[in-house]
């Protein structure tokens, strides 16, 4: 072999060798994990029925800047799911604190199903408020966005009292599932937990929703509640 080619074969080599080197140290630097987080799982003493309500449960897999993400809450009551929302969303970081999300999100109870198209942002705010905040495309001109918020007051290490607020609104009436333009709903909580592990936490707290607008005025026609006070017990964990 000529000593012009030999040398350039021996470049090609370590050449090759140093990518794939680099894409090995790349991968072992940002491995794919996952993690299952439940924010709130409960039952609540309601005026009626006693539901179990489970919210802010999320899972999500994938790497340092790109990751899946699923999103579901819902409430069981007298033997039979009578909510049930799901969101898969492709997520990514922005900054350390934002991540931008789009994705996917089905209302299956009540019916009738609803499907929209989402886009929003998940992070911490200045002054370390958790926020989740998303706007909605349904079909047939449907609009809607939300906004969740909740602060952790640290009284100990392990007794963490948590205030936490959801909004939603809607951009047309929607008869068929009960929902109405403009301000729809409102919930309020306040929840106390004792970590026993940082992955395991009980609480107790209180919480109250009320509906709005024609969102009140539907559910007053269907004979329904339009607000509530609650007393809650469940439980926060990770893993």
């Amino acid at each position: 072999m000529k000593p012009i080619k030999k040398h350039i074969c021996i470049g090609l080599l370590f050449g090759g060798l140093g990518v794939w080197t680099a894409a090995l140290a790349a991968t072992e630097d940002d491995p794919v994990l996952a993690k299952v987080m439940i924010g709130q799982l409960e039952m609540r003493a309601a005026s009626g029925d006693n539901p179990l309500v489970w919210d802010d449960v999320q899972a999500w897999v994938g790497k340092d800047l790109n990751k899946l993400w699923l999103k579901t809450e819902g409430e069981y009551v007298d033997n039979r799911i009578e909510e049930l929302e799901i969101q898969l969303l492709y997520s990514r970081a922005l900054t350390t604190y934002w991540d931008l999300q789009a994705g996917w999100r089905r209302n299956i109870r009540p019916e009738p199903t609803r499907d929209w198209l989402a886009l929003g942002f998940k992070g911490l705010a200045p002054y370390f408020f958790d926020i989740d905040a998303a706007v909605f495309i349904g079909e047939s001109g449907r609009t809607a966005a939300r906004l969740e918020g909740e602060y952790q007051l640290l009284f100990t290490q392990r007794l963490i009292l948590t205030p936490d607020l959801e909004i939603n609104w809607y951009g047309k009436d929607d008869v068929g599932a009960g929902i109405g333009s403009g301000l729809s709903d409102m919930e309020l909580g306040l929840r106390l937990r004792y970590e026993i592990r940082r992955e395991f936490a009980p609480y107790v707290g209180v919480n109250w929703w009320k509906k709005f607008g024609d969102t009140g005025d539907f559910a007053r026609a269907a004979g329904e509640k339009t607000d509530d006070f609650q007393w809650v017990i469940g439980l926060r964990a990770w893993f």
